[in-house]
């Protein structure tokens, strides 16, 4: 199981990582100046400038790392390896997933923290607040820290794995039954559509969690904390699903 993992991780580690890297040093030159108050208002709005701009580029090189680990999925040589590792497709569907994941949420978490505390450490020039002190508020309000940041996180985590498992199902579909169809591409956006347009059906079973309201043929649920807990369940059954399938479909004769 080690092994689907380390190519994996190859596959989408350069030049993602490399990227991360000179991210985080960018981070970190502005950062401890900050921690350490020498770094005078200018140099942070510089900071904040910069490192708002490596989080896009990160952003980027990590859709260009997940196209890579996709296409090593089902394209020669890496399909080739998978074909003949003989491991469960749904154990390297698991390490692909896993391996995106942690290099997707590990470099974003990090280039996004490092902004949002540069553009606190300005705010606490000018509104005295310091960033300490709002640590130690957080510490007493538990309730808010689980709405404001754990269920956006958790939301954020199923939604990622729902779309992923979309892009992994539509592309094995397009590889193993409509290969040899001259239609292949007109079918496999029509497979999306119709993934989605269930999905978005399903939302409907989150009608007990909110309020619905009808605009002619549309309709919107409004919903609360409960109802983005029970949202999040919901893309992930869906993820699941869409997962379990791809593997089934991966067991196929595929094209590579």
């Amino acid at each position: 199981m080690k092994y689907p993992f380390k190519y994996a991780f190859m596959a989408g580690f350069s030049p993602r990582l490399y990227v991360f890297a000179g991210i985080l040093v960018l981070n970190l030159a502005f950062i401890v100046p900050a921690l350490l108050g020498v770094l005078p208002v200018a140099a942070l709005i510089t900071g904040v400038s910069l490192c708002g701009t490596a989080i896009a580029v990160m952003a980027a090189f990590n859709i260009a790392g997940d196209i890579s680990i996709i296409r090593s999925m089902f394209s020669a040589p890496g399909a080739v390896f998978y074909a003949l590792t003989p491991v469960p497709r749904r154990k390297t569907l698991i390490a692909n997933l896993t391996s995106m994941m942690v290099m997707d949420f590990v470099t974003m978490a990090v280039s996004i923290a490092g902004t949002s505390f540069l553009g606190l450490s300005i705010g606490s020039f000018y509104s005295g607040f310091s960033i300490n002190h709002l640590i130690s508020v957080s510490e007493f309000m538990p309730s808010n820290v689980f709405a404001t940041i754990f269920i956006p996180l958790v939301f954020l985590l199923a939604g990622y794995l729902y779309i992923i498992s979309i892009i992994l199902f539509c592309v094995t579909i397009n590889k193993s039954v409509f290969y040899s169809n001259r239609l292949k591409g007109l079918l496999t956006f029509l497979l999306v559509a119709g993934v989605l347009y269930i999905s978005n059906i399903a939302t409907f079973l989150l009608a007990p969690f909110g309020v619905v309201t009808r605009y002619y043929i549309y309709f919107n649920i409004t919903i609360g904390h409960l109802g983005m807990c029970m949202y999040s369940l919901l893309l992930l059954i869906l993820a699941v699903i869409l997962f379990l399938l791809t593997a089934r479909f991966m067991e196929r004769k595929m094209n590579i």
